[in-house]
């Protein structure tokens, strides 16, 4: 794509109704994007898409958690603490810039090279490169943490800070009991949620690659780390994604690799065999919206790359030829991490239960206080002892006696004869542990973007956006040939006869009929039917392809049949 077809491109997004920056009114405001009407069509079929393929077809739940979460939450996670960039301030005009993006635009520095440096390192490739604030050319200096973190306050309560969530995950976390109790306490449980996340950006400068309020696709596998098998591997085991691995980054690899899912797990290189499975699934949704497999793979991020709740990441990248290598969605193994810090957190326990195979009996020491002996020897001050020995926990008396033969309650000693130790046999029937999870999280906006671009091509120079029928905003254009009256009202008959069918279809009569196939192949509908003289005559109208610009005759009773034949055909999921 040169930059007249970018040019063209980024136009016609904004021009036939696709997405355009918000609030342009008042000169706009960055890292926020407005979808029109194809726009949340497009949008909105995506998701149902990634519904279709990561959810129906595996019988996981899908929920909506609210978009504020209480400060609590986010202090238990770390993200207060970890969900921080480097920012820069220009001392000229006083505007602050994210770091690593100035560095990347100045320098042959990667943004994950960029990323290991420190605040000192940084600033000395500031200064080396002369790097400048692109809107005063000042100089850059005082680098410091910005946090990510939307701050909001709930009610009257200005006192306290609350935020807007910045991933959907951690409402699916702490609802994590009642989601057990849905699965009839069964693992592995599936859970997905779609809904609009918030970053406090320094300086988006990617319109709809980088923004503030963005809406994103997540679903937390939780599973028992003892069983952590992936009956769905078996039948595609054989099937080969591309990887970039980190021990080949370290090498300096820079080639990504392709690799058999049965290579990922028997050599370790995924860590768990759910992830691997859902990186394959990622790769085959990507392909349904149109990019290539040689355009898309996965890198392995470095440990000090990775959040602070991974213990393994593979980000999927997809190049875009406007905005370069892209990520469009994170596949990270969370081990335990978030359910066990919102147990510690919220006292409540976070935890599934583990049946064991054949029941386990246990022998259990029970030491209970000589009521009797002790208010026999001690009189009055029988009562305070007895009192405080119930403060103290069974397993911490039985150590003491163990380890002293005796305990001390302040200044008295309580010798092993003030107790009576029972043995007793318990038959234990499984365990409580904390899942462990795997998380795939998709960016919709930015998804939502690459299928456009790649959606994009010229034709006898002529824009035509090949948008998936799959995924396509408008599926069916209802044109008559010319503005009679009787071409109308047949056409609006067959508009009619298709809308009451459930197909998303338009009618449009203004201009001439090659003008109106020009703006419908610009909105990427895949097909149109044209009614003309002949359609008064024998009752069959035009068929139009979008991408071959074929043309065919269908009678109008086999209208529908056609329809579902072409845009309805089985998916293979």
């Amino acid at each position: 794509m040169n930059k007249e077809s970018k040019d063209k491109f980024l136009s016609l997004l904004k021009r036939r109704g696709f997405l355009w920056p918000s609030y342009e009114i008042y000169g706009g405001l960055a890292g926020f994007i407005t979808y029109g009407p194809l726009g949340v069509k497009l949008k909105r079929k995506i998701e149902d898409l990634w519904r279709d393929v990561f959810i129906k077809k595996h019988g996981f739940i899908e929920i909506d958690t609210p978009n504020i979460g209480p400060i609590e939450m986010y202090e238990a996670t770390g993200f207060l603490e970890s969900f921080k960039d480097k920012v820069g301030t220009c001392i000229k005009c006083g505007r602050k810039w994210r770091i690593d993006h100035l560095i990347e635009e100045e320098t042959n520095l990667s943004s994950l090279e960029i990323e290991r440096l420190s605040i000192e390192q940084l600033q000395e490739i500031i200064e080396k490169e002369n790097i400048k604030c692109p809107i005063c050319n000042g100089e850059i200096k005082n680098i410091s943490f910005h946090s990510l973190m939307f701050k909001t306050t709930v009610g009257p309560f200005e006192d306290r800070m609350d935020f807007l969530r910045p991933e959907t995950a951690q409402g699916i976390f702490t609802e994590f009991i009642k989601e057990y109790e849905l699965s009839r306490k069964k693992l592995p449980i599936g859970v997905a949620q779609v809904g609009k996340c918030f970053r406090n950006e320094i300086s988006p400068r990617q319109g709809p690659i980088r923004l503030r309020e963005f809406t994103i696709m997540e679903l937390e596998l939780m599973f028992d780390p003892e069983n952590p098998k992936c009956p769905y591997l078996e039948e595609i085991i054989n099937e080969k994604i591309r990887i970039l691995t980190a021990s080949q980054r370290l090498n300096n690899i820079n080639e990504p690799n392709e690799y058999s899912l049965e290579e990922l797990i028997s050599n370790k290189i995924v860590k768990q065999e759910w992830q691997a499975y859902f990186m394959y699934l990622s790769n085959k949704f990507i392909n349904m919206l149109g990019i290539p497999n040689y355009k898309t793979f996965f890198l392995e991020k470095l440990p000090e790359e990775r959040a602070h709740y991974a213990q393994q990441v593979f980000d999927q990248l997809v190049y875009s030829e406007v905005w370069g290598w892209i990520e469009v969605s994170g596949h990270a193994y969370r081990s335990d991490f978030d359910l066990s810090r919102h147990s510690l957190k919220s006292g409540i326990e976070l935890k599934a239960f583990r049946k064991y195979p054949i029941p386990k009996k246990i022998k259990k020491i029970n030491i209970k206080p000589n009521i009797k002996k002790i208010k026999e020897f001690f009189g009055d001050k029988s009562n305070i002892i007895l009192s405080k020995l119930n403060n103290i926990d069974n397993k911490e008396i039985e150590e003491k006696i163990n380890k002293n033969g005796y305990i001390k309650i302040d200044d008295i000693i309580l010798s092993k004869e003030f107790f009576e130790i029972i043995e007793l046999e318990e038959t234990l029937h499984g365990e409580n542990f904390i899942p462990h999870v795997v998380e795939p999280s998709f960016g919709v906006d930015r998804v939502t973007y690459i299928t456009l671009e790649y959606a994009y091509s010229e034709k006898e120079n002529r824009i035509v956006m090949n948008i998936p029928i799959e995924v396509a905003p408008i599926e069916v254009a209802v044109f008559p040939l010319l503005e009679s009256k009787n071409l109308i009202e047949k056409s609006i008959e067959v508009y009619n006869l298709i809308m009451k069918n459930g197909f998303e279809a338009i009618y449009d009569e203004s201009g001439y009929i090659g003008r109106r196939y020009m703006r419908a192949d610009e909105q990427g509908i895949p097909i149109c039917i044209t009614i003309d003289h002949q359609t008064l005559e024998d009752n069959t109208v035009t068929f139009r392809d979008r991408n071959t610009w074929l043309q065919k005759r269908v009678s109008i009773k086999d209208i529908i049949k056609e329809l579902n034949i072409i845009l309805r055909k089985e998916r293979h999921l």
